[in-house]
């Protein structure tokens, strides 16, 4: 995906949006937590089989044998749908209890996967959790703008910006997706 091609032309935080910006023409990406992409970890670069890196044991377990705590972990999901592994990210979500961030990469997931119906009820809970959970909004602006909804996508951009994500990347991903956007007719 772009969060790597970024990385690996070695692309750092402050132009990344703009980088971005000209170098991706796909419909969907990842935003998460932090408004860069993640780095790859030893989750991606050395663990293989569906395994995560353990810090506390310096090695590649099952993610339900993780030792790490609970938002290590959603980082390995986060950076395993980042980096195209989408079925070992669901398998590390599930280990998790469910919250509005993990409903959010859980409707990410099966928008990438096609199933637009699941992905907007897991963003609609997402934000039924936690109405101020930009990055759900962003995900979900970006779905209803790829299948030409673009005035409820529109909406949930100025909700962004109601609530805060102004200059966010959660904002920026959305405001492309809505520049590439064709409306239904």
């Amino acid at each position: 995906m772009f969060g790597k091609l970024l990385i690996n032309l070695g692309i750092r935080s402050a132009l990344a949006p703009s980088v971005f910006f000209t170098l991706v023409s796909a419909p969907a990406f990842a935003v998460g937590t932090e408004s860069d992409p993640p780095k790859p970890s030893e989750t991606t670069t050395q663990c293989t089989d569906g395994e995560v890196w353990d810090a506390n044991t310096e090695s590649c377990v099952p993610p339900e044998e993780s030792t790490e705590d609970q938002a290590a972990i959603f980082q390995d999901a986060r950076e395993l749908a980042w980096f195209g592994d989408a079925d070992e990210a669901v398998r590390v979500l599930d280990t998790l209890p469910t919250d509005d961030l993990v409903l959010t990469y859980r409707g990410f997931l099966a928008r990438l996967s096609g199933d637009w119906l699941a992905a907007e009820s897991y963003y609609q809970a997402a934000l039924k959790m936690n109405p101020d959970n930009i990055l759900a909004r962003s995900y979900y602006g970006q779905g209803l703008a790829e299948i030409g909804e673009i005035a409820l996508a529109e909406a949930q951009l100025s909700e962004i910006r109601r609530r805060g994500g102004r200059q966010t990347w959660a904002e920026l991903a959305l405001r492309l997706t809505l520049s590439r956007a064709e409306p239904a007719y």
